[in-house]
């Protein structure tokens, strides 16, 4: 029978992102009205619902959980939307596109705060509104290289560009290398083995010379991968924009006007910042510190008591504690977690630490062992070996447990060793950045970019051997 900690941990996160089959209506009028120009010029006030059915999709851009936060910059932008006309945001994780665009269609939905391309295609169903993004495929390549930087689509020729098989991608190339009269060197790749993000990080690793991808996700991907230059654009600008039904017109007018004042402005911009532009990349562990003086770092002494306590060893946790900060309390990371420890504040406050406290490091590590003594309840049922199960741990203290459970349920439907982290659940991780997995009936928590987890837990473990072979329990 599973832990009644679990049940209750898992009941509260599905009701975080749960999809409704039966919403509000949303057409009660709140305090806030909105005055938007008719046809003629003429200013008439419409008034705002109480409640407003957002729909949106599981995407590294739009929304996601972190950490059992929700996120995303389409989310971010949406609920402030909400908090600054005082409208509740009943929000619909859809599975994809299509089924999203009926909804709005059939007033299942009130807006689609996701990028719905601006095109022929959906213009008789989709009212544009807010602040249009313009897309383009980019090339993907090395800042250094043997090779000179591309500037011009021309110099493509001769060069060995690996894009995912049957991809808009692979189509883009396939033209592109039409218009040229040949000479680029495609390398295909099945999307069963390889998705998007992999083939950024292969040409960071310096393991493929070059790929394309949408400039949107080449954008978010540089924040994890600064060694790159996107800047080659190598296809048409792509209109996308949030979308309304053509019925609520005075909906999309709302929120145009909404999205040109001052405070929303600087709300965008500072949303950009944090999700396009502000590093993402963990800290690299330094193996070469220094263990002759038998320490690991100042605060020994609090890992190995809040260790105790949970039956860890000590040098383990103060590998995460490396892995997390270098053991700098001033750390603040790009989702906002702080501390030695990068204690999220939603999970700092719902273990008693207040915001005031996050970066003391006596609590700041002792809720940290609170954290992993709950993760350890929740990981119990499903993992009986106890050495085997910190690693899942480990991991779900990095991603939330949410991503760690749909990972154990994609290994347990595909026939592999969910008991078992390197190789199986791991791998299975890996796969919650296709839609054809984090959309499948198993996963309860959507997207997830598995890959900082996966290489997580790698480097804690790293870092623990090391500090294992030098330094005494």
């Amino acid at each position: 029978m599973r832990n009644a900690a679990l049940i209750f941990a898992a009941t509260i996160i599905a009701a975080i992102i749960s999809v409704s089959a039966v919403s509000c209506s949303g057409k009660g009028a709140s305090a806030s009205s909105d005055s938007v120009p008719d046809s003629a010029g003429m200013q008439l006030s419409h008034p705002l619902p109480d409640t407003l059915r957002v729909g949106t999709l599981y995407s590294p851009t739009s929304y996601f959980i972190y950490r059992e936060t929700q996120m995303g910059y389409d989310y971010d932008l949406v609920t402030r939307l909400g908090a600054d006309k005082n409208m509740t945001i009943d929000l619909h994780v859809i599975p994809n596109l299509a089924r999203a665009v009926e909804m709005l269609d059939s007033g299942l939905i009130d807006l689609l705060a996701y990028e719905v391309p601006v095109t022929a295609e959906y213009r008789e169903h989709v009212v544009p509104c807010g602040t249009e993004t313009v897309t383009h495929q980019v090339l993907v390549q090395p800042k250094k290289s043997d090779k000179p930087a591309i500037t011009d689509v021309t110099e493509l020729i001769g060069r060995e560009v690996y894009v995912e098989k049957d991809s808009k991608y692979h189509h883009r190339l396939t033209n592109l290398n039409e218009e040229l009269g040949g000479g680029i060197i495609i390398k295909p790749i099945d999307r069963d083995t390889l998705i998007t993000e992999d083939m950024i990080a292969m040409v960071s690793r310096g393991e493929i010379p070059l790929t394309i991808v949408d400039s949107d996700i080449a954008r978010l991907n540089k924040t994890y991968y600064n060694d790159l230059d996107i800047t080659l654009e190598v296809s048409f600008p792509q209109r996308a924009a949030w979308g309304v039904a053509p019925d609520n017109k005075w909906l999309a007018d709302s929120i145009d006007s909404w999205m040109t004042q001052e405070k929303p402005r600087r709300q965008q911009a500072e949303l950009l910042k944090r999700y396009f532009e502000d590093s993402k990349s963990a800290p690299v562990i330094d193996l070469k510190i220094d263990f002759s003086k038998g320490r690991i770092s100042p605060f020994d002494h609090l890992f190995k008591r809040y260790a105790a306590s949970i039956g860890w060893d000590w040098r383990l946790l103060a590998s995460q504690g490396y892995a997390e900060s270098h053991f700098d309390s001033t750390v603040v990371s790009w989702a906002g977690a702080r501390g030695v420890m990068q204690l999220m504040p939603s999970t700092a406050r719902a273990h008693g630490l207040g915001a005031d406290r996050i970066t003391n490091n006596d609590r700041n590590i002792a809720t940290a062992a609170k954290v992993i003594a709950e993760l350890n309840r929740t990981f119990s049922p499903k993992v009986k070996d106890a050495e085997e199960r910190k690693k899942f741990i480990v991991a779900a203290y990095n991603s939330g447990a949410a991503h760690i459970l749909d990972a154990i349920a994609l290994a347990e439907k595909h026939g592999v060793n969910a008991q078992k982290w390197d190789g199986c659940v791991a791998e299975m991780l890996l796969q919650k950045s296709k839609p054809e997995y984090y959309n499948d009936p198993v996963c309860k928590y959507g997207y997830f970019r598995g890959r900082q987890t996966y290489e997580y837990v790698k480097r804690v473990y790293s870092f623990y051997n090391q500090a294992k072979s030098k330094i005494a329990r």
